[in-house]
């Protein structure tokens, strides 16, 4: 087991690791809108969202994998009438021909009272 960590996503606010490779895959934990300083990124979901993303491609990418690599996200959404938008912004990075398979859910609340957090396995 090796640990990830970019100095392009932000660090993590917890007792965990920003992802953690196990043999062929990585295992991201969830972003939420941060940015490199650690400030949250105010505003809807959609501008909440790039910011996951963006905070996902950069942890992927210090492991040595990529977006087109994600095998299965979870999305955690404070309000589940934000999931359109949300799958409008999704769909601008997870542009494949075979999309992962994910899992959306609407949660009580999310740290820093975010409006989206997202987590991914992809593979190396």
């Amino acid at each position: 087991m090796k640990e990830v960590v970019s100095s392009f996503a932000p660090k993590a606010i917890g007792p965990y690791s920003q992802a953690v490779i196990s043999g062929n895959f990585v295992f991201c934990s969830g972003q939420i809108p941060l940015d490199n300083d650690g400030n949250l990124v105010d505003g809807d979901v959609e501008v909440q969202a790039e910011q996951v993303i963006k905070n996902l491609k950069e942890v992927l990418i210090e492991a040595g994998s990529s977006l087109e690599k994600v095998l299965k996200t979870t999305v955690y959404l404070s309000d589940m009438n934000d999931f359109p938008k949300l799958n409008e912004v999704y769909s601008k990075y997870f542009i494949g021909e075979i999309k992962p398979a994910r899992a959306t859910v609407q949660v009580g609340r999310l740290p820093k009272d975010v409006r989206v957090e997202i987590d991914c396995v992809a593979e190396l």
